[in-house]
């Protein structure tokens, strides 16, 4: 009952951010915006959606990959749980529901929940190297050709972004060599989150992150034996996020406009976006995404185009992912019944 409250108070937040956006998108340029989606091209619209639905295929494979439980947990079914995950990704902060309802998803094909939650882990390794990797990349690149007008501001937030990624793979990787160390951090930092009242329970919280820790030293522990199946997460990953930040390129193309944004340019705007919106504390990253989105692509495209590419790509990205999952899940969950 409790998470179908916060799916309905989530919703409505989402919604809410939606509209807001909406209005100060089309305030800026309502009559070019409106004008290039009238006139984009169905044939690349659909490349877009395509371009996506790989990346989701892309992410299902790693799973498939790993879980490794042929007799239990088939191709498909790996693809369908990321397709759920969507939903669940989409309605909570910073991506969070997604995770314990794959676990969940695992346990009702008999995997249990500790090993569930070790594939799971295994599989946020791969995803945050292969995202730090990517971010690294675009960093670079943009350091060297300068793509984008200097602002403080957006260069200060992806920075940021860029930064907690970073310190996320950096601990995973201190995780997978010391447990010792990795607890006195914790611990260190849940002291200090007392102090400052911001936990409540101090021993409650440490015993909750004693098992967590014990599982994440369990999961770097395994990995270390299996290197080809961790390139090949890692590998897939990559694949998987440079489909993602092609989106973006096909709708512009939609417009009838080949020359205004490269395939690089493409791939190395979004992944700006997506590391200046991993750290906003909101369902979606609603807000932080639209506004870097608009910021970083405006540097190739007028504004009217840039709001309308925006429009559509939050679309294809965010809720019609979120919809898809929202009725696989529910078709799915009917069956068990």
């Amino acid at each position: 009952m409790e998470i179908v409250k916060n799916i309905r108070k989530n919703t409505i937040l989402i919604l809410f951010i939606t509209l807001l956006v909406l209005v100060l998108v089309l305030k800026e340029d309502f009559a070019s915006t409106v004008d290039a989606l009238k006139n984009m091209d169905f044939t690349y619209l659909l490349l877009a959606v395509f371009v996506f639905a790989l990346s989701i295929v892309l992410k299902g494979i790693v799973s498939y990959k790993v879980v490794n439980e042929k007799e239990k947990y088939s191709l498909t079914e790996a693809i369908k749980h990321n397709v759920i995950v969507q939903f669940f990704n989409g309605i909570t902060p910073f991506s969070t529901g997604g995770q314990p309802m794959e676990v969940y998803m695992l346990k009702e094909h008999g995997i249990r929940i500790s090993r569930g939650t070790n594939f799971i882990i295994q599989n946020f390794i791969f995803y945050q190297v292969a995202l730090v990797l990517f971010g690294l990349f675009a960093v670079i690149y943009n350091a060297k050709f300068h793509l984008f007008p200097d602002s403080p501001i957006l260069r200060n937030l992806v920075l940021l972004g860029f930064l907690v990624n970073t310190l996320v793979a950096v601990f995973l990787f201190i995780l997978a060599f010391s447990k010792k160390v990795t607890s006195y951090i914790v611990y260190h930092a849940i002291n200090i989150l007392a102090k400052l009242k911001l936990i409540k329970n101090k021993e409650e919280t440490k015993e909750h992150w004693k098992d967590r820790i014990t599982e994440f030293h369990k999961s770097t522990q395994e990995l270390k034996q299996k290197k080809i199946l961790a390139i090949t997460g890692i590998l897939l990953n990559l694949l998987s996020l440079a489909c993602f930040y092609l989106v973006p390129l096909f709708i512009v193309y939609s417009l009838g406009d080949f020359n205004s944004l490269t395939i690089t340019e493409s791939m190395v705007t979004s992944a700006y976006v997506l590391i200046m919106g991993s750290f906003v504390p909101i369902p979606g990253a609603s807000g932080g995404i639209e506004y870097g989105f608009l910021s970083f692509f405006h540097a190739f495209l007028s504004s009217g185009i840039t709001s309308a590419v925006l429009l559509v790509w939050r679309f294809i990205t965010y809720y019609l992912p979120m919809i898809v999952g929202a009725i696989v899940f529910n078709i799915d969950e009917g069956r068990k019944k």
